[in-house]
C-alpha cells in the first residue's frame, strides 16, 4: 500500500520493483511451534523450536501507515478440533486473520488480539484468509478488507467477503452480504485495483482456470464478473494452479502483476506478468524467485506482498517483497509455512 489520503494511489509506484530480487536470511513471521496450538495472537518464540507443518502462516499483506512505518495482515493456521494435522491437512485446518508492525518493514513485531477470527467472518471454525486492505473512498478514513471465506475443504464452493475498519486497522466488523461468488465454484486471493474513473477491479483466483477479474462502482460492494481470463493456467511455471495476483500501476508505463504458479502440486513460484489496460496480459517467461536457496522456501514460493521502503536522497524506492514460504519438510513436500522476504536489486 503505497499512500491511503487517496483510494485512487494505493497501487501506483513511481518505479518498476523489477525482475531481481535477493531472498532475506530470516522469516519475517514464523509459524507457531507444534505444541502451540492455541497460541497469543502476539506470541513469539525461537526459531530452533521444533516444526512440522502443524501450525502456519501465510497471506501475507502490508498497509503504509498514516503515521509512518507499516502493518501486516496474515493468515495463522492452525489444527481444528478433531484434525491435529492443522496446516499438513490444510482443506480441515482453521485461520485466523492477525496482525504486525514494523517500522522498517523487515522486523515485524506481531500484535495482540485477532483481527478476524473464521466465525466473526462466516466462515464457522473453517477459514477466513487471503487478505486484502484498502482505504474506502469515504472521507471518515475508514479501511476495507477483502477475504476469503471458507466453510469448508477447497473443493467447496466459498465467497469472497469485506469487513471494514474505523479506527485504523486494528478492529473489523464484517459487512452484510457477498462480494463476490462464482456458483458451485471456488474463489480465493482477492486483490483490488482502482481505475481513474474511481471504480474498482478485483481480480482473485478461480480454482481451475486462473486468474480472474470482476468489476464494481466507487462503493466497492457489488462485483460483477469480467469476461475472459486474465491470466490463465497454460504456462511451464504454472500449469498446475495461477493464483494471488499483486497489482501495482507503474506511472505513465501501465501495470505489473506479481502472482504465484505452481508447476506441479509440490513445486511453486513467483512470477510476473505486465499490462497497459489492466485486462489483457503478457506473462514473462522466468520466474522472478523461484523455490530453493532460502532458509524456508525450499519447496513453494507463493502468495507475495510488494511495497516500497522509502530511501533519503534518492529518486526511486526499493522495494521489499514478503511472501508464503514452505519448506517441503512433511509428507509430499509439504511442510512448515512462514512468511519469508526479499529485496529488489534492480
Amino acid at each position: 500500500m503505497f499512500d491511503l489520503s487517496n483510494p485512487l494511489l494505493v497501487q501506483i509506484t513511481s518505479s518498476d520493483p523489477g525482475r531481481h530480487w535477493q531472498k532475506e536470511s530470516l522469516a519475517a513471521i514464523d509459524a507457531p511451534p507444534d505444541t502451540e496450538t492455541i497460541p497469543l495472537p502476539e506470541a513469539r518464540w525461537s526459531p530452533t523450536d521444533r516444526r512440522t507443518g502443524v501450525c502456519g502462516v501465510v497471506s501475507p499483506r502490508v498497509l503504509a501507515l498514516r503515521e509512518g512505518g507499516f502493518r501486516m495482515y496474515y493468515s495463522q493456521i492452525l489444527p481444528r478440533s478433531g484434525f491435529p494435522q492443522g496446516a499438513n491437512d490444510y482443506d480441515n485446518s482453521t485461520t485466523r486473520i492477525l496482525s504486525a508492525r514494523s517500522s522498517d518493514g523487515r522486523v515485524w513485531i506481531p500484535e495482540a488480539g485477532v483481527r478476524l477470527s473464521p466465525q466473526t467472518g462466516g466462515a464457522g471454525d473453517f477459514r477466513v484468509v487471503s487478505t486484502e486492505v484498502v482505504p474506502c473512498s469515504t472521507a471518515d478514513g475508514s479501511l476495507r478488507m477483502y477475504y476469503e471465506c471458507a466453510w469448508g475443504p477447497q473443493s467447496e464452493p466459498n465467497t469472497i467477503r469485506s469487513a471494514l475498519s474505523r479506527d485504523g486497522g486494528l478492529t473489523w466488523e464484517p459487512e452484510s452480504g457477498i462480494r463476490f461468488e462464482v456458483e458451485g465454484s471456488n474463489v480465493s486471493s482477492p486483490r483490488i485495483c482502482y481505475l481513474e474513473d474511481g471504480r474498482c477491479r478485483l481480480y482473485c483466483h478461480l480454482r481451475g482456470q486462473g486468474i480472474i477479474s470482476a468489476i464494481a462502482d466507487k462503493v466497492g460492494l457489488t462485483f460483477h464478473r469480467e469476461a475472459g481470463c486474465r491470466i490463465a493456467q497454460d504456462g511451464e511455471y504454472d500449469a498446475f494452479t495461477a493464483f494471488a495476483p499483486e497489482i501495482l500501476r507503474v506511472q505513465d508505463l501501465g501495470y505489473i502483476m506479481y502472482y504465484a504458479g505452481y508447476a506441479t502440486s509440490n513445486r511453486a513460484y513467483i512470477l510476473r506478468a505486465v499490462s497497459k489496460n489492466g485486462l489483457d496480459w503478457h506473462k514473462e517467461s522466468n520466474p522472478v524467485i523461484r523455490p530453493g536457496g532460502g532458509t524456508c522456501d525450499d519447496a513453494k514460493c507463493t502468495e507475495m506482498c510488494v511495497f516500497p521502503i522509502p530511501q533519503s536522497g534518492t529518486e526511486n524506492p526499493v522495494y521489499r517483497m514478503v511472501y508464503e514460504a514452505c519448506d517441503g519438510t512433511a509428507n509430499n513436500e509439504r511442510g512448515v509455512w512462514r512468511i519469508a522476504s526479499a529485496i529488489s536489486f534492480s
